[in-house]
């Protein structure tokens, strides 16, 4: 199908030395709003910039729906076909921000194309998909990212921080739980999340992934696991009112070992009523601990063994300084952030690799590392069918 285009670009652009790089997007929902935020935002915030986000084309299937969202988020053109958006030669980075089914295809030929890329998560439905695209990327030689903006929270990245400069020590536990609410009530009608042929699996790799990329980023490479899952709600209303089977897990629970001795356990559900987007660790380590929880995401909970023994207990640390991660391009101490935020250093991030060649890793997540995330995932699949201990091979 043609480009249904309009322009959307009038008006005064950025300027100064950083180059515009030319931003393909495929997908314009939930992520793609929150995408097309923050590419807008990056260059004032982020500042001075890498590059400059040209919004050049969106991609959808519904040709109202699309060209919508190119109005609105302030794209050139839309597309019905996203390998029209591929071919554009303004296209210089495909922002893949469709189902999980629109993972594979449309990235391969990104690849192929030689465009840079990122891609949300989780990076396929399987690791079998997601290896293929690792190898890709690396025959590409291009720049691959996948989006799990949770490593681009401030205080996400202090622990990192105090974990990689010793101040903590060795670990010995690393326990998450990603806990929403929102298809707990059983007349909630059958969404794409809900079957697997769409999404792969269900609070496994909608929350489960960012918890497992969160325990590598933070701990490491994980030995093996034992895993249960559940499907609470096996029918769901479909079209028409139809009933229509949920063919992917409701809530998954696994006991991890990891290759440096700590032991761990993973959590996600869809089903806790009361948790809107309630993404938490807690980290016990030789020299002291550390709790975060994404709904109060600027402070992190620390204890340390040798603080003065009268005042025991965890200290609320405000991350909000201009020391702090990401800080320094924000407001003044105290001035909070949110969730939106983590899209922006994300993409500086991504930027940075493409314009001046920077490492995504350690700090980011690339093609790799979405891969090592999905045999994971599939590993907690295999041992809860099997009802025994997996060990993870990559």
């Amino acid at each position: 199908m043609e480009d249904v285009g309009f322009n959307t670009m009038a008006g005064p652009r950025a300027t100064g030395t950083a180059p515009e790089i030319g931003v393909g997007m495929l997908g314009y929902a939930f992520m793609g709003k929150a995408h097309s935020n923050a590419l807008k935002k990056m260059p004032y915030m982020m500042y001075p910039p890498v590059a400059i986000p040209k919004l050049v084309a969106i991609a959808g299937r519904n040709v109202e729906g699309v060209t919508e969202a190119a109005r609105r988020y302030g794209f050139a053109k839309a597309y019905t076909d996203w390998r029209q958006m591929i071919d554009d030669p303004e296209v210089q980075v495909i922002d893949n921000s469709g189902p999980n089914n629109l993972h594979l295809e449309p990235n391969l030929a990104a690849l192929k194309a030689g465009k840079h890329l990122i891609s949300e998560k989780p990076l396929g439905r399987t690791a079998e998909e997601c290896h293929t695209m690792w190898a890709a990327a690396k025959k590409a030689k291009v720049v691959h990212q996948v989006a799990f903006n949770y490593r681009f929270v401030p205080a996400v990245r202090l622990v990192r921080d105090l974990i990689d400069s010793g101040k903590l020590g060795r670990i010995y536990h690393f326990r998450a739980s990603y806990l929403q609410e929102w298809i707990a009530d059983e007349n909630f009608a059958m969404v794409w999340r809900l079957d697997k042929k769409i999404a792969g699996s269900g609070a496994l790799g909608d929350l489960g992934s960012h918890i497992i990329d969160l325990a590598r980023f933070l701990v490491g490479e994980p030995k093996s696991l034992m895993a249960r899952t559940g499907t609470f709600i096996k029918e769901r209303p479909g079209a028409g009112g139809k009933k229509e089977k949920v063919t992917v897990d409701d809530a998954f629970e696994a006991v991890v070992e990891y290759k440096n001795g700590a032991l761990g356990t993973l959590e996600a559900s869809r089903f806790a009523p009361g948790r809107k987007n309630h993404n938490t660790f807690e980290i016990n380590a030789e020299f002291g601990s550390v709790r975060f929880n994404l709904e109060n995401m600027n402070v992190l909970e620390v204890f340390m063994k040798d603080q003065d023994k009268n005042i025991q207990g965890f200290t609320q640390v405000l991350v909000s300084e201009s020391y702090h991660p990401f800080w320094k391009n924000w407001w003044p101490q105290g001035h909070i952030i949110g969730w939106e935020h983590t899209f922006v250093h994300q993409f500086a991030h991504f930027f940075d690799a493409v314009v001046n060649k920077a490492p995504v890793t350690p700090m980011a997540a690339d093609f790799e590392d979405g891969y090592r995330n999905a045999v994971i995932c599939d590993a907690i699949l295999q041992s809860a069918q099997e009802r025994k201990q997996v060990d993870i091979k990559y």
